[in-house]
């Protein structure tokens, strides 16, 4: 019997669903929540002092992004900031039309959203995607429609890692004079993202996916973009969102997109590095392996397999028993026993998306960290297999694969592996 070996230190590969606070960021964070207490909405000297170290902070942002400070709105987080742009899109144009475009592989704060004003009385159109992931600007441009009023389409997926073709698909929505929305919370800190360049009319970002603190998002709203307000309550943020801004958040966010743009492009070759390798070696040690999402238009730091005859939480458990911290698919679903919608738009069967797992890098991970969970994920895949009827069933011959057995033995029932 194969045991983990004790001692063996944590190694985080779930950077999708959050990240740690980076040391620097985490020191701005501190010294503003020590000294930078006030309210930015109040005239005497705490309160000065708060708002302009959150206007620098939009405008640093801004400069990062290359966009104007002006065309940044502080939120809570992607969540609300998708909700913000798509409720606030679809109630400022209803007199134009009522008809709204999104896709089905997009994450539950945009399809949500899409749900509830459908029962308001929208009509929504869900694009499929091919078998990588990817929408087909001309599916897009067969949807429009004369009542079209918003189009969102997510920059990246967060648990395929699929990267969409937004400069092309904003770029039809500008030829009908119809915004465009991107959801890129997962796409920021991870590539070279500048809102202006890519056309964009709105995007979602969040803090907490890219070493910053939690509870602190932006929506990008381009100059001359009308949107109505989704939380009323005050005048704050040009009397678009109101409640009390949370500056400490905001100035840690600040130095949260500086810290990583001032790498990315390094820091993101070096994570393509490890991901190519897992994605390269992974079917060669464990068969009825399949790969998830594009194979190279994909965020650097996703991986996402399947394994055929197992479930996705029982890897998980039994990975974390192991030392690793990985997810199934969005953090967001975690308590559903349903199969990811984003797998089965993507054509697999309910049993294969069933055993998905994903692996997201991080820049504390390393060469040694993919070594050790290489050898490890075989003995996983091996013990969960021992104890699966399907996989009995498959070695008896009793039912056929699904995913083809392009690598790694033909698991044997010797010895197993537990715990």
């Amino acid at each position: 019997m194969i045991k983990p070996e004790e001692g063996n230190k944590r190694v985080y590969f779930d950077h999708a669903a959050t990240t740690a606070i980076h040391p620097e960021v985490m020191a701005v964070l501190v010294d503003a929540l020590e000294n930078n207490y006030g309210n930015p909405s109040s005239f005497y000297k705490e309160g000065n002092i708060a708002g302009r170290a959150m206007e620098q902070a939009r405008t640093r942002i801004a400069e990062t992004l290359g966009v104007k400070a002006e065309e940044i709105y502080f939120t809570s987080g992607g969540t609300e900031s998708d909700n913000w742009a798509i409720k606030g899109a679809a109630r400022m144009h209803n007199k134009k039309g009522k008809h709204l475009i999104t896709s089905s592989i997009e994450h539950h704060a945009v399809l949500h959203s899409m749900e509830a004003l459908e029962k308001e009385g929208y009509e929504v159109t869900y694009l499929e995607v091919d078998a990588d992931g990817l929408v087909d600007p001309e599916d897009l441009r067969a949807a429009i429609r004369p009542d079209t009023i918003l189009v969102s389409i997510m920059y990246a997926n967060n648990e395929i890692g699929t990267i969409q073709p937004i400069e092309e698909l904003a770029k039809i929505c500008q030829e009908h004079k119809i915004l465009f929305h991107s959801d890129a919370v997962q796409a920021l800190g991870a590539v070279p993202l500048r809102p202006s360049d890519l056309g964009v009319d709105l995007m979602s970002f969040s803090g907490h996916k890219l070493y910053g603190p939690k509870g602190i998002g932006i929506l990008y709203k381009r100059r001359g973009t009308r949107i109505a307000p989704l939380v009323d309550g005050g005048a704050q943020e040009r009397k678009q969102r109101g409640g009390t801004e949370n500056v400490p958040a905001i100035m840690a966010f600040a130095k949260a997109i500086e810290l990583a743009y001032s790498d990315l492009e390094e820091e993101g070759e070096r994570q393509i590095k490890l991901r190519d390798r897992l994605i390269r070696e992974i079917p060669k040690i464990v068969s009825h392996a399949k790969l998830n999402g594009h194979p190279t238009r994909r965020l650097p730091n996703n991986v996402n397999f399947s394994f055929e005859f197992i479930e996705g939480e029982s890897i998980l458990l039994l990975l974390d028993a192991f030392g690793y911290a990985c997810s199934s698919g969005s953090a967001c679903t975690s308590a559903s026993l349903d199969p990811s919608h984003v797998l089965l738009a993507i054509g697999l069967p309910h049993e294969v998306a069933h055993g998905s797992l994903r692996i997201s890098l991080g820049r504390e991970n390393t060469d040694a960290d993919v070594d050790r969970f290489l050898e490890d994920l075989p003995k996983v895949i091996q013990r969960l297999r021992d104890m699966s009827p399907l996989y009995d069933d498959y070695i008896n011959d009793k039912i056929e694969a699904l995913i083809p057995q392009e690598g790694g033995n033909r698991l044997v029932r010797e010895g197993g592996y537990g715990l």
